[in-house]
């Protein structure tokens, strides 16, 4: 039997309400530059990003929790090729654990010569500490803040 092969292409725009807490998470990161999370009642845990419900004990998540701007790279990606929608190449994207919070969060890193992929990689090494920057003009999502190398 043949196997085929097809080439499709999606363009997909998705258009949704963030809900109360992203909104509130979004709004605090356009207005203030700060990141928070949210602690779930029942472990304690501090969820960032906030969800409404933890992922652990499915109880409703309830006091709002400054966290950061200091972090630890959890892990990272350094992307060479160019992807429709994203930066030009090369960039690096990764997940820090902000001071504070028990979860990762997801952002680009910013100011790290990625000319070199061996020493590139041993800069964003997981366990290095890096801080949160934030735009001047923020729009009130993900790309309003980065991270840099401590």
């Amino acid at each position: 039997m043949e196997l085929l092969k097809r080439t499709e292409n999606w363009n997909i725009t998705y258009e949704h309400a963030l809900g109360e807490t992203a909104s509130w998470f979004y709004t605090k990161i356009r207005d203030d530059a700060e990141i928070y999370g949210r602690r779930c009642p029942k472990s304690g845990r501090v969820l960032v990003p906030p969800r409404a419900f933890s992922d652990q004990t499915l109880e409703p998540t309830t006091d709002w929790v400054k966290v950061g701007p200091a972090g630890v790279i959890e892990a990272f990606t350094i992307v060479y090729d160019a992807f429709k929608n994203l930066p030009p190449p090369p960039y690096a994207f990764g997940y820090v654990l902000l001071e504070g919070a028990d979860t990762a969060i997801g952002g680009y890193f910013k100011n790290v010569d990625l000319s070199n992929p061996a020493e590139a990689a041993e800069k964003l090494a997981i366990g290095t500490r890096v801080m949160t920057h934030f735009a001047k003009e923020r729009t009130g999502d993900v790309l309003d803040f980065w991270f840099e190398l401590a």
